[in-house]
C-alpha cells in the first residue's frame, strides 16, 4: 500500500458535514436541489456543514429542519464517510444519522437552494440513482436498510 502523499502548500482542511436519513413507513425524505457546479436538479438527504461551536447532533437536526421543514428525533449513527467531490476537488468528511420525523414545522422557510422535498420508497430512489448529488446518498439509504446502527453516545463532544 502506498502511503506517500504529494506535498501540500497549505493545510488540508476537509469540510465537515452531516446528513440525516429520515425514514417513515418505508419512505425516505430526500431534498431536491440545484447542483451549484452543473446546474442540474439533484437529490440528497437533508445535509450540510457543521457550524463553529455546534455539535454534530445539533447540526444534523438544524440542517434537516432548514432543508426540509421537518423536526426529527435522531435514532443513531449510520456511519462516516470521506468523499472527494470530482466537481470541485473538495474532500468532505460526512457523519450520517438515522432519524424519525416528529413534525413538519408549519410555515418553515427552506434554504434557498432547496427546490422541493420528497418522500420516496427504495424503488423510487433506485430509479433516480443517476440524479443523486453523490454516491453517498444511495449508500446512506442502503446503510439504513441494512439495519446497522451505532449508538449516538459513540460521539463525544468537548465544545
Amino acid at each position: 500500500m502506498n502511503t506517500q502523499h504529494p506535498p501540500m502548500d497549505k493545510p488540508w482542511p476537509p469540510h465537515i458535514t452531516v446528513a440525516t436519513v429520515v425514514q417513515h413507513q418505508g419512505r425516505y425524505l430526500l431534498v431536491e436541489e440545484r447542483d451549484k457546479v452543473t446546474g442540474a436538479r439533484v437529490f440528497n438527504q437533508p445535509a450540510g456543514h457543521l457550524e463553529p461551536g455546534e455539535s454534530l447532533l445539533d447540526a444534523a437536526r438544524r440542517e434537516t429542519l432548514e432543508e426540509s421543514g421537518w423536526e426529527v428525533e435522531l435514532q443513531g449513527l449510520l456511519g462516516w464517510a470521506l468523499f472527494r467531490a470530482p466537481s470541485n476537488g473538495v474532500t468532505y468528511y460526512r457523519t450520517t444519522f438515522l432519524a424519525r420525523p416528529l413534525q413538519q414545522r408549519s410555515g418553515a422557510v427552506l434554504d434557498a437552494d432547496i427546490l422541493a422535498t420528497h418522500w420516496l420508497n427504495y424503488g423510487e430512489i433506485l430509479a433516480k440513482s443517476a440524479r443523486m448529488r453523490s454516491p453517498l446518498v444511495l449508500a446512506a439509504v442502503e446503510q439504513a436498510r441494512s439495519g446497522t446502527l451505532y449508538p449516538l453516545d459513540a460521539l463525544q463532544h468537548y465544545l
